[in-house]
Order: C-alpha cells, then structure tokens, then sequence
C-alpha cells in the first residue's frame, strides 16, 4: 500500500511537471524555436504556446527588434595609397528566426567581418579627397553589399554608418595648408573683383559728370549765343531806324544817338577802376546844356515837339561846352560833337 502511495505522487509530480513544461509563455520581441528530438520543427511568436512535454522543446531565443553593433576600427588604404583609420556602426533586425538560429554560427559576428570587409573594399576603390566628401555614397554601397549578402540568415540590415575617418596627422595638416591657400586665392580674387569694380563705378561717375559739364557748356554757349544775336538784332535795328531818321531828313535823331554815346562814355570813365581823378569841365552850365540838349533831342524823336528850337538850343549848349571843356587825365573832352 505504501509504494502504490509513493507511485501515486510521483507519477502526479510528474504530470505536473508536464503541465508547467508544456506552456511557453514568449515574451514580446521575441522568438522561440521548437525542437523535436533535436530537428527543427516550428517557430513560437510572443504568447502562451502548448508544446509536447518530454518530447518538444526550445532550441534557441532569437531577439527580433532592431539591434545595433558596433564595427571595430580599422586600417583602410585608398585608391591614391593614403592609409586613413576608419570605424562605423551596423543596425539589423533578425524576421527569420529559424534561418538566425540554424543558418549561421554567431550571427553578430558574422555581420560585424562582413562589414569590415566590405569597408576595405568600397572604400579602398576610391580617393582620399572623394572619400572624405562623399560619405553618404559610401554608407549606400555598403548597405547594398551587406544585405544582400545577408538575406541568406534571415537577417535585415537597416542602416550602416561610417562613424569616423581619419586620415594620418601629415596628410591633416597638408589638406589644412591647402584649405588655407584656397581661402587665401578666394579672398584674393573678391579682392581684385571689388577693386575693379570700384573703378569701373568711379569712370562711371567722371564719364557722367563730364557729359554733363560738356551739356551744360553747350547750353551756356547756346544761350550765350542767343543773347549776343539778340543784342545784334536790337543794335541793328536801332542803328536802321537811326539811318531811316537821318535819310529821311531828322537831324536830331543822330544828334541823340551821339548824345546819348557821350554820356554813357563820362560813365564809364567815372566807374574806370583805375581812375583815380576825373577832371569834368569847369563850365557847370555846359554839362547842364548837354543833358537839357539831349533831352530835348528825346522829346523832339519821341514827344513831337519843335525840331527847330530843339536843334537851335542844342547846338547853344553844345557851343558853350566846347569852350569850357578842358582835358583829363584820361584824354577825354567835355564837347558834345552836334551834327548840323
């Protein structure tokens, strides 16, 4: 009775053992793969799953998020045998867990020399300067490379990044003397640019401010012009209605023409600035009978009065002047020539 007891419980411990072996609880972001009696049959999902206890059981535990690795750093020799140090990063997500787990040993070191190699290759057919500047290039070659060559494992490969390139410290401070240089030429030549340009703005300028002193010159000797022919017009007419006067018998006309000429040159003589004394006829009455001869040589031409008397009293005081006049220092006489 004791051992059907002892049998009893153990074969209860047993399918106990059973029942809790049995259920798979798979967490999120995970993947389990069965194996029975060590062959692979089936992949579990995140959940609870019923396996065959004693007979199934969980052959590997595959992370299906999206991971990163690390590329360890390494030598790389370009296409112009410049030795640059290089390093990068590697992003992939495993979608097949079956072909993770039985396809390849060690799946992250298998993608990490993977990358490496490919590195060498891909950066080592290009130059230096074209290795610097076109890192975009490189990390699309390598991601096309390195996930083609790892569909095989069930693996995706997302992302590749190269990290870092550093070139040796004499090629560094070669590139820096010639980006200073290159910087030098540029400031050289924005330099020149802004020089020429300044002149050329400058004869701009002198080309405008001649043009239009040569305008303004022409306008000036334009109406310059204009002025003289108009005081020759005036002055020719002037001297033919004189010369119609006198034609036609009017004495007095060219008795006011003299006249008139004789006071404007006692003018000019007394605002001479080099006259320094004038010395006018003594005779007071003389000059007084010249202005009244012209006068009525005025009223004679214009106002209508008596040609006669006019001439008679011109003549008069034309006399008398002429006998009190005496000579300055200037030359000039005190007579008012009279035409009879």
């Amino acid at each position: 009775m004791e051992g059907f007891s002892i049998f009893v419980i153990a074969l209860f411990a047993v399918a106990v053992f059973g029942v809790i072996s049995a259920a798979v609880v798979v967490p999120q972001g995970m993947n389990y793969t069965v194996e029975r009696f060590g062959r692979y049959t089936r992949t579990l999902y995140p959940g609870l799953t019923i396996i065959v206890p004693f007979i199934d059981r969980i052959g590997h535990r595959v992370n299906v998020m999206e991971r990163f690795l690390d590329v360890p750093e390494q030598y790389v020799i370009t296409r112009d045998n410049a030795m640059v140090t290089t390093d990068g990063i590697v992003y992939f997500q495993v979608l097949d867990a079956a072909k993770a787990s039985y396809e390849v040993t060690n799946l992250e070191a298998a993608i990490a020399n993977l990358t490496m190699t490919n590195i060498r290759t891909v950066m080592g057919s290009m130059d230096l300067d074209e290795l610097l500047s076109n890192r975009n290039e490189i990390n699309a070659r390598l991601l096309s490379v390195v996930d083609d060559a790892t569909q095989p494992w069930g693996v995706k490969v997302t992302r590749i990044e190269i990290r870092d390139i550093s070139p040796p410290a004499d090629i560094v401070e070669s590139m820096a003397r010639q980006m200073k240089a290159e910087r030098l030429k540029r400031a050289t030549i924005l330099e020149a640019e802004g020089d020429r340009q300044s002149e050329i703005l400058r004869a701009e300028g002198q080309k405008q401010a001649q043009v239009l002193a040569a305008e303004g010159r022409r306008e000036a000797a334009f109406r310059d012009a204009e002025a003289r022919e108009r005081s020759a017009e005036a002055e020719a007419k002037a001297t033919q209605m004189v010369s119609e006067a006198i034609a036609s018998g009017n004495v007095q006309a060219i008795n006011y023409f003299v006249a008139n000429n004789y006071v404007e040159a006692l003018k000019a003589l007394a605002s001479a600035p080099s006259q320094k004394v004038l010395i006018i006829p003594a005779d007071t009455a003389s000059i007084i009978g010249t202005v009244a001869g012209v006068a009525e040589i005025a009223r004679e031409a214009f106002g209508g009065g008596k040609a006669e008397a006019s001439a008679g009293e011109g003549a008069k005081n034309g006399g008398k002047g002429g006998g009190g006049g005496r000579r300055g220092s200037s030359g000039a006489g005190g007579t008012v020539p009279q035409v009879s």
